[in-house]
């Protein structure tokens, strides 16, 4: 299977020429940066190396996390969140629970973590292997989270010092299970359901049954729609060293190109892009990827959160940027993080660079400033002739864009 490097073929991507993979017609109209080189092509899949996977289990496993998490940890147990997959088959339950997307915050409501919190199935849920009888006993932890992989070692301490008396185990599974991403401008329009096995039947029909063993795997581990947006494609769990299903079908890519996907939607991920202890989850747009409840019960740093959804005033957000020259071509050259923008007509401040790739990024930008044509990057040495180009995410409800 072919690997490429993201970084080094940038410059190819930009102009249309992403190696080896389908192309699928128009690009997508979910694709908020429009017509780009992943917009019309894939699907692509990346293992997500810089994401590492925790295993919680015990008695007070889902008590525990809902006074952690942003979002509604209960959701994993309830009946309306389920989805029907047909019948059950010796890999595969009739019944899984789609996985959530959250945060976890500190006192003061400042965003820490973030992870995508899975139900596994387990073998008491599927048929056993004479495909008969269900199977027996249970075989994985109660809930597995894909976290970021850098900042792993933070996040255990972290958990451990609200553990306390509760019955709750936390293992790392890295070894054994690794976070993956299907993705690109083939995908983001997909239904639902639609991983790309939904063509398996018979005389036009759909095998409901077909499909479901041929999008999970005999751990019983599956792809399932990205929680945050339909345009991110699907993630799932797998185990190490075992090609996901559908990915033979696929192009397998550096993970350089989801992120390249990501930052053309405008969605950060993990302490990098969204700052540990320092960023308010409302300014980088995370309600609106799903990773907030406001309806569940107290939770750490709820007090912020609710306070400035309710009453507050958003007068910033993450946007998606491109780079480009005075003469209106893209940078092809980095854009380091941190790096100031500014108001090319009053010199004031309105923003700053979160992360980049070639002449790609994600920029914190004061909203009153976003809607300018051109704002100017600001030169560590000095120099000029570099300008940012917000971009409003397609998927942005239809208030945000000016001051909330």
């Amino acid at each position: 299977m072919k690997r490429v490097n993201a970084a080094r073929v940038f410059s190819r991507l930009l102009a249309q020429n992403a190696p080896a993979a389908e192309s699928r017609g128009a690009p997508s109209d979910l694709s908020s940066s429009g017509a780009t080189a992943l917009a019309d092509r894939g699907p692509f899949a990346s293992r997500l190396k810089s994401r590492a996977v925790l295993g919680f289990d015990g008695d007070d496993t889902f008590k525990f996390l809902q006074g952690l998490a942003t979002n509604d940890v209960l959701q994993l147990e309830a009946d309306e969140h389920s989805a029907k997959l047909g019948t059950p088959t010796p890999n595969q339950p009739g019944v899984v629970q789609p996985p959530i997307y959250t945060g976890i915050l500190n006192p003061q409501g400042r965003f820490l973590f973030d992870m995508f919190l899975y139900k596994p199935v387990q073998e008491s849920e599927k048929l056993g292997k004479g495909g008969d009888a269900p199977g027996a006993g249970k075989s994985v932890p109660q809930l597995v989270a894909d976290v970021d992989a850098a900042s792993f070692d933070d996040l255990i301490a972290y958990l451990k010092r609200y553990i306390l008396r509760s019955k709750v185990n936390i293992e790392d599974l890295s070894k054994d299970l690794c976070a993956w991403q299907r993705f690109g401008g083939a995908l983001a329009g997909s239904s639902t359901s639609e991983t790309g096995a939904g063509n398996i039947g018979w005389a036009g029909g759909r095998d409901l049954s077909g499909t479901t063993a041929a999008e999970g795997n005999g751990k019983g581990w599956r792809w399932f729609k990205d929680p945050r947006l339909d345009a991110l494609g699907f993630r799932g769990v797998f185990s190490s060293g075992i090609t996901p299903p559908l990915v033979e079908a696929d192009q397998e890519v550096d993970e350089e190109y989801y992120l390249l996907w990501r930052l053309e939607q405008g969605v950060p991920e993990g302490p990098a892009e969204i700052p540990g202890g320092e960023a308010i989850p409302l300014e980088y747009n995370m309600a609106a990827l799903n990773a907030i409840s406001f309806e569940k019960g107290c939770y750490v740093g709820q007090e912020l959160i609710a306070r400035t959804h309710y009453r507050g005033e958003i007068r910033k957000r993450l946007m998606p940027v491109n780079f480009v020259l005075e003469n209106g071509e893209e940078m092809r050259e980095g854009v380091a993080r941190g790096t100031e923008i500014m108001d090319g007509e009053t010199g004031k401040k309105v923003g700053s660079v979160v992360t980049a790739l070639g002449s790609r990024g994600l920029a914190m930008v004061r909203l009153e400033a976003a809607a300018k044509d051109r704002l100017k990057l600001q030169s560590v040495d000095g120099g000029g002739g570099a300008f940012v180009k917000p971009i409003r995410p397609k998927w942005w409800p239809s208030q945000w864009g000016t001051v909330d």
